[in-house]
């Protein structure tokens, strides 16, 4: 996964939603300009890598918004040229050390 081709397809909006993405979305009302500010975003970083998932590769992505809130987006790659955004979520700081590492 590379985080410079991420951003080019979402600048392209060569991008969806899958239904489990959308359901998480709406219930941490998180707007799809804010997904796009996170995946754009100057701090934007992989900070998880899932190279056997199922599904495909894919990656866990901190962004942030223009509010500098943060945001965590599970993505991945279609042949298609597509990145599918599997699930989106605003992170909880009682699971994550500084929005980067997994507590334990």
């Amino acid at each position: 996964m590379n985080l410079k081709y991420i951003k080019s397809l979402i600048r392209e909006e060569r991008y969806r939603l899958t239904q489990h993405a959308e359901k998480e979305r709406e219930a941490d009302k998180i707007t799809i300009r804010e997904i796009e500010q996170a995946l754009l975003s100057h701090p934007c970083e992989i900070i998880e890598k899932y190279p056997n998932d199922p599904r495909g590769e894919s990656c866990l992505i901190l962004g942030f918004t223009q509010e500098q809130k943060p945001i965590h987006v599970v993505c991945g790659i279609q042949e298609e040229g597509f990145l599918v955004i599997i699930t989106v979520y605003r992170p909880d700081p009682n699971l994550w050390t500084d929005y980067r590492k997994r507590r334990e």
